[in-house]
């Protein structure tokens, strides 16, 4: 029967087998969070295939894939009322749209602030407060019936404490808004799927230092639907938006908005391109590996 990953501890895993919670070990795969997977004597043997990936390109030099959680149905970008940061944001709903799931801006802590503009932002917004419960339910209703959701954003935006509100009691360890800063800590130190009251389930994840992109350049027509369209206006087919005369994006989006899309797109464009690179060098050492083969048995042929 198909069990589900609902904790990351790093070296073993706790799987709901069947409504049984077990913690169990890998073997020959690397699941995550929300992951349905096969279990045999409390070893997990199979992942199963996954409907949705939430992915970011793996800290340091490496181009590798680091997957967040999988199988979710709506993603929670979460930012604060009080370090609304737009270029950051439209990071984030790069990865959201990246996923396949449908994103949803959250914002925190409405009740420290009079208002904020997010017109900006191509998904859903809902404004929450933990403290005065506004927009639980609307969170809520983004889980119903039985959809599972999953909590994306930088630390201390009050991801952990929307989940405390969400679940009715204390499912997550958080800590009160520092006094100098305004700003919350962070406590998530694993990643752990909820299952709501409600019905529907919630994954939080730790907060994110780099949320550096993976694959998908896709996406970013939908976080930059603006310039997308404007695109169309431009004067040359092949418009690059940098320099070229009669172009509609560079006359109709602000500076800020189009830098950020020019570097996200490099960013992207070039995941691609040490990609394709690593599968063209792994391409060349299996033949050169096939030819090493035939030769030695060539030889041993001969003798």
């Amino acid at each position: 029967m198909p069990s589900r990953v609902i904790a990351d501890f790093g070296a073993e895993y706790l799987v709901d087998v069947d409504g049984d919670m077990r913690r169990a070990m890998t073997r020959g795969c690397d699941p995550t969070v929300g992951d349905w997977v096969v279990i045999e004597d409390d070893r997990i043997v199979e992942v199963l295939p996954r409907r949705t990936v939430i992915s970011r390109r793996a800290a340091g030099d490496a181009n590798r894939e680091q997957v967040l959680a999988a199988n979710v149905d709506v993603v929670f970008v979460v930012a604060a009322a009080t370090d609304v940061n737009q270029r950051r944001l439209e990071r984030y709903l790069t990865l959201a749209w990246q996923s396949g799931a449908a994103p949803v801006v959250v914002l925190t802590k409405a009740d420290l602030v009079d208002s904020v503009d997010l017109s900006f932002a191509a998904a859903p917004v809902i404004v929450t407060s933990s403290v005065t419960a506004q927009g639980i339910d609307a969170l809520e209703q983004e889980l119903l019936p039985s959809r599972t959701g999953v909590f994306i954003g930088p630390s201390g935006v009050g991801k952990s404490s929307l989940i405390n509100r969400l679940s009715g009691q204390e499912v997550m360890r958080t800590r009160l808004v520092h006094e100098a800063s305004g700003e919350g800590r962070h406590m998530t130190s694993h990643r752990q799927l909820i299952t709501l009251p409600s019905g529907g389930m919630i994954i939080d994840t730790p907060g994110l230092r780099e949320a550096q992109l993976w694959f998908g350049e896709d996406a970013l027509g939908n976080v930059f639907e603006d310039i997308e369209a404007l695109a169309l206006r431009c004067k040359f087919s092949d418009c690059a938006h940098s320099s070229e005369p009669g172009c509609a994006v560079r006359a109709g989006v602000e500076p800020d908005r189009l830098r950020s899309y020019h570097k996200l797109r490099r960013e992207l464009r070039a995941i691609a391109a040490k990609s394709d690179a690593r599968l063209r060098q792994d391409e060349r050492r299996k033949w050169k590996n096939i030819a090493v083969a035939n030769r030695v048995r060539e030889r041993y042929l001969r003798r």
